[in-house]
């Protein structure tokens, strides 16, 4: 491989330009982490699969732990030989597409057949993701049905008894994002807007339970399987600074001088599906939204 020339090790392991970016460095890297970010955000989802998991207040923690190990370890191997075979970071920029990462393919082997080959493995990968996704959103739109939370909640709360799932919310989930797939093929802008503020609200979703412990002192989880006990609250409170900044970080533009195509609208789509959220649980929610079986602690 590396038909079109291989990097050092210096640059692959040292090498740090924000130049391009327009940002100050150090703001630049955490800018950076958005796409990451957006890669690991899916470990809560786990959760969505508490229903059909057995000991799941042992093996989901161990899972979602796990998730997250395992994402970071196979990205650093998938990355670093990438960085190693890399062209010019410039050519990869100007790509008319946006997509710069079967063009770089095409220039590590050396052929068109080559890039594609190595393309069509991270399709897969991504296949294999997008039935997890699909998964875990079914789920979820399951468990809000049955609480009462969503308008239709029979339909999409009803069990197929030949394939013991949720059939129609399965079947809803993917007319919905397959509608947000489409979105690309009309603006980049606005697709990466919605990718941006997945991440934004499923780390507020992730914040706000871990916020209400802290505030409550903990003790809904004295007799949990992983209690950490003071350890506990120190990575809660660290939990949640770091979410609050994470917030901050994925609502910036990844370069400036800002353009319409290279705004993030993120912010905006989060207070939009915040005000809904808070107009549908007034007129809704608070009437007909009961909330999953919990045990008492006590």
């Amino acid at each position: 491989m590396a038909r079109g020339g291989r990097r050092s090790a210096s640059y692959v392991f040292t090498e740090f330009d924000a130049t391009r970016a327009g940002w100050p460095p150090g703001w630049a890297f955490f800018v950076g982490l958005l796409q990451s970010a957006y890669t690991l955000t899916g470990y809560g989802m786990v959760a969505a699969m508490c229903e059909e998991v057995q000991n799941p207040e042992k093996q989901v923690p161990k899972a979602m732990v796990l998730s997250v190990v395992a994402a970071g370890i196979t990205g650093v191997i998938y990355l670093i030989p990438i960085l190693f075979v890399m062209p010019d970071v410039d050519k990869l920029l100007n790509i008319s597409t946006g997509q710069p990462i079967g063009y770089l393919f095409k220039t590590a082997t050396g052929s068109a057949g080559g890039g594609f080959g190595l393309l069509f493995l991270i399709l897969g990968i991504q296949s294999f993701a997008g039935i997890g996704s699909l998964t875990a959103t079914s789920r979820c739109l399951y468990a809000f049905s049955r609480d009462g939370a969503v308008p239709g909640s029979l339909a999409w709360s009803k069990i197929n008894k030949r394939y013991d799932i949720p059939l129609n919310a399965l079947l809803l989930s993917t007319l919905i994002q397959g509608l947000l797939g489409l979105i690309y093929l009309g603006s980049s802008a606005a697709f990466n807007a919605f990718t941006g503020v997945a991440t934004i609200c499923l780390s507020t979703s992730y914040a706000s339970p871990v916020l209400i412990l802290v505030v409550r002192g903990r003790y809904l989880v004295n007799h949990a399987p992983f209690r950490l006990g003071k350890v506990g609250y120190i990575i809660n409170i660290a939990t949640i600074l770091w979410i609050i900044l994470a917030i901050v970080i994925f609502t910036m533009p990844t370069a400036i001088p800002v353009t319409a195509s290279s705004m993030n609208y993120a912010s905006a789509l989060f207070v939009f599906f915040a005000t809904i959220s808070v107009i549908w649980y007034i007129l809704w929610g608070r009437k007909h939204f009961t909330g999953p079986p919990v045990t008492s602690p006590e």
